[in-house]
């Protein structure tokens, strides 16, 4: 077995892993990148994000020459989509972006080693390489960064044919002509409202109350409204069960939890977008009693510590927002902790979420139902876009900017944005909240006329009791 020593090790190349080992090498310590993958960039670089976004982008595009092009006065000529090109431009999107990650790693002086990366005991990773004989690595600071996978419902196995995952509808070979999808969480409305796009007749179906119920509940009932407008048939407040799959298709039945009424749905295909879970399997954790919840997630604490000295954990494997913005967050803290830097721990209040469908969805901070349940009056403002000229310009009157603060101080606990760019525009808020200002410094400040950040400014004014244009 061949050996190597270095300063610091991580497991895992995606937007937590490579920030990981990139900040650790400007930092001055020789650090090691271990991937698994023929390819850098994790979930988010190859399956998630930026795939998914390149096909949202092809499906707002193809809206546009089918039936948006009209009320700017452009008739388009017969217009059609090729579903290989779509898929074609998806993956050049994402070869771009791993290339970018891994051009930047090694222009950082990073070593990367390909090959299944795991503890071998305390400061310890042994690395099984195809083709090669294993590398075991010594470092006294290890980093993992595994990310995670798809979520499984009991019962309910995919099989890449009838019954998919999001990786599996990444891939498909044609749109199929109906599909039932099981969640509505971000990943559940992003797949509806682009299959819907391509001509694809969808059912989303969420246990929950409401779709995306992470979310503020006016967001979700505005995303609702509209995707429902769009030809999207909603089932939230309903469990799936009995999920049939045979040669002409697949079958379930969907109970709405409150009444008990059951009705069948049924479709081409079925895509399972219940959530992701940690990939914590095979990575060792026993060799060095790592603290693991039953969910599988690593145990850490505010900076990215888990109960073993030297041992960090980061990412989709630890129990924080499962969001690559988040997971770059914890590897430059964690990374500062290992390197022995004054530092603090991230505060999750002020994670922002993005949900991109049409219209987009993003927020930051507290709902109004989470400020109420901490006890603080609050005071909300909301303005739409229906009457703000920018959005009627770009022919997206859909949806609203929400401020709610707190009453006694002022400061602004969440702003919550469905609407066209929001998450782009959610940006301000995250440096604004940040910053901590308060709603009446903050909506002093100018914004430009005519943009969408004016949405902004009106939902300030009415949360101080002073709306102008609302």
């Amino acid at each position: 077995m061949t050996q190597r020593t270095c300063d610091l090790v991580v497991i895992g190349a995606g937007p937590g892993g490579y920030v990981a080992a990139v900040r650790a090498a400007q930092s001055g310590l020789d650090t090691v990148l271990v991937e698994k993958g023929d390819r850098l960039g994790g979930t988010c670089g190859l399956r998630g994000c930026i795939p998914t976004k390149a096909l949202i982008q092809s499906a707002r595009t193809w809206e546009l020459c089918r039936k948006g092009a009209r009320p700017f006065g452009v008739t388009p000529g017969e217009a059609s989509f090729d579903w290989g090109k779509v898929l074609k431009r998806k993956d050049m999107v994402v070869r771009k972006v791993s290339l970018g990650v891994a051009a930047l790693v090694d222009k950082s002086g990073v070593e990367t080693v390909r090959g299944h990366g795991r503890l071998d005991g305390p400061g310890r990773v042994a690395v099984t390489r195809e083709g090669e004989e294993p590398l075991l690595i010594a470092a006294p600071t290890i980093i993992l960064a595994t990310g995670s996978t798809t979520a499984r419902i009991p019962g309910l196995e995919p099989d890449g044919e009838r019954i998919l995952t999001s990786d599996h509808l990444l891939e498909i070979d044609a749109v199929p002509k109906s599909l039932i999808i099981l969640g509505a969480g971000a990943v559940g409305v992003e797949f509806a409202d682009v299959m819907n796009a391509f001509g694809c007749k969808v059912t989303l179906a969420e246990m929950l109350p409401r779709i995306i119920p992470l979310e503020d509940a006016d967001c979700s009932a505005e995303l609702a409204r509209v995707l429902g407008r769009k030809g999207i048939r909603i089932h939230a407040g309903h469990r799936a069960s009995d999920v049939s799959a045979g040669a002409d298709g697949v079958s379930a039945r969907l109970t709405d939890v409150d009444s008990g009424e059951e009705i069948e749905v049924a479709a081409e295909k079925l895509l399972v977008a219940a959530g992701r879970r940690p990939l914590s399997d095979d990575l060792g954790l026993d060799t060095v009693d790592v603290v693991v919840d039953r969910r599988g997630f690593v145990q850490v604490d505010g900076l990215m510590r888990t109960n073993v000295p030297g041992l960090y954990a980061i990412g989709d494997l630890v129990a924080t927002p499962q969001l690559a913005h988040q997971a770059s967050a914890e590897a430059e803290l964690a990374v500062a902790a290992a390197a022995g830097r004054e530092t603090a721990p991230l505060d999750l209040d002020r994670v922002p979420g993005c949900t991109y469908t049409s219209p987009e969805v993003a927020s930051v901070g507290l709902s109004e139902a989470e400020a109420r349940e901490r006890g603080h009056e609050i005071a909300a403002g909301r303005y739409d876009f229906a009457a703000l000229g920018k959005a009627s310009i770009l022919n997206e009157p859909h949806g609203f900017v929400k401020v709610v603060k707190d009453v006694e101080s002022g400061l602004v606990l969440g702003v919550h944005m469905v609407g066209p760019h929001v998450t782009d525009l959610i940006a301000e808020a995250c440096t604004a909240i940040g910053a901590g200002l308060d709603a009446e410094r903050w909506a002093r400040v100018t914004h430009p006329h005519p943009t969408l950040s004016e949405a902004v400014a009106e939902a300030l004014h009415a949360a101080n009791g002073e709306a102008l244009h609302g």
